[in-house]
């Protein structure tokens, strides 16, 4: 697991996506604290890692990210841990369009 709280290339990224299958990298962002945590088999393992260093869990979303992919194909909002009845979120997806495009603007920051 690697916390990104200040950048990442795409290239690194590209080289972690050959663990997985799919050319993908798992990824829990902080909507508050603006980092996320990547580089892991499940996104609840990461989820517990910011739970670990201080994150709030209703501040916590996992996102897969597609290196190889531009635009609106390099986030995938699909985790498990996103099904969330008490915050109005009911599928594996992130339902609210606003909280989508604040993931959006954290990664876009963080990924170069």
């Amino acid at each position: 697991m690697k916390l990104v709280d200040k950048t990442i290339s795409k290239l690194e990224l590209k080289k972690l996506s050959e663990r997985f299958s799919g050319g993908l990298v798992k990824a829990v962002v902080d909507i508050e604290k603006e980092i996320m945590i990547i580089d892991a088999p499940m996104h609840a393992d990461e989820e517990k890692e910011l739970l670990d260093l201080g994150s709030h869990q209703d501040n916590l979303w996992g996102i897969n990210l597609y290196p190889d992919l531009a635009n609106e194909d390099f986030i995938e909002f699909d985790s498990m841990i996103n099904v969330r009845p008490r915050l109005n979120n009911f599928t594996r997806g992130i339902d609210s369009t606003e909280l989508q495009k604040k993931i959006v603007s954290i990664v876009t920051k963080l990924v170069k």
